[in-house]
């Protein structure tokens, strides 16, 4: 039985964490796992189970990572032989890949009071998210329980350690205007869908003119949205976090804010 395997995949699906299960599904002749053995394998490549190792492990995290890229399931049978994938097992297994992913993730860079806020929305919304802060006592689970991950790191180097992708919103809420450039420069290199970045328009402003002195134009990137959040009037951490969390929904929609009356025709 599966038992450790399916207790950690229940616990990652609970997180709303991307990966993919790899099972093996049939067998012919000597193979180094059994009918049934699982892996989970997570976008960086690291694992949790095996499936036998070797070089039919290596291939399989390779397509299993390309898969949970893809948001695709996927069989593929190995032979393993020297004239197959050079293995001496002298057998054929087959293995099916089953790709879990979740359309919106989050990726806080800051534990403050804004992240603070915006985290118990999330949870609120069902929507999974990291948050990365080199502050143990503020990037921590007593304050935030439901995280994915926390990285306690500077957050632009954890933007280094996490797996963006197209599927990623990066949300900028440092304890400062130098570690929000520093991650404002390291998202554009990234395959992130948002990036919003908190802050004022003259702070926004004179950040914007240092990043394109290095060519870099956030400006230009409509994927950049900062001052983050839309224009609801509200100052306080709560209402900072709804307006973030409102853009996000209408950048994932892909829609523009409006009133729901100017829907109606009469």
């Amino acid at each position: 039985m599966n038992t450790d395997i399916i207790s950690r995949l229940n616990d990652d699906i609970n997180n709303k964490k991307n990966l993919a299960v790899v099972s093996i599904v049939s067998s012919e002749g000597s193979t180094p796992r059994d009918i049934g053995s699982k892996m989970i394998v997570y976008p960086d490549k690291t694992i949790y189970g095996t499936i036998g190792g070797g070089e039919l492990e290596h291939l399989v995290i390779k397509d299993a990572v390309d898969c949970i890229k893809k948001n695709e399931n996927k069989k593929l049978v190995f032979d393993l032989t020297p004239s197959g994938i050079d293995a001496l097992c002298m057998g054929k297994v087959e293995v099916l890949i089953e790709v879990y992913t979740w359309p919106v993730r989050v990726l806080i860079l800051g534990a403050g009071h804004v992240a603070l806020s915006l985290s118990k929305l999330l949870d609120f919304l069902q929507i999974p998210y990291s948050v990365a802060d080199d502050r143990n006592e503020f990037a921590n689970r007593d304050n935030f329980l439901n995280a994915a991950d926390i990285i306690n790191d500077l957050p632009h180097k954890a933007l280094k350690k996490y797996p963006v992708d197209e599927n990623t919103y990066i949300v900028i809420v440092t304890r400062g205007h130098i570690y929000d450039e520093k991650c404002l420069r390291e998202s554009l290199n990234t395959k992130a869908c948002y990036i919003g970045m908190i802050g004022s328009k003259s702070k926004v402003k004179e950040i914007f003119k240092r990043l394109d002195k290095e060519g870099l134009y956030p400006q230009r990137d409509k994927r950049v949205y900062s001052p983050v959040g839309l224009s609801l009037g509200g100052k306080t951490p709560n209402e900072i976090a709804v307006s973030i969390v409102s853009e996000i929904l209408c950048v994932s929609y892909k829609i523009r804010p409006r009133h729901m009356r100017e829907t109606v025709l009469i």
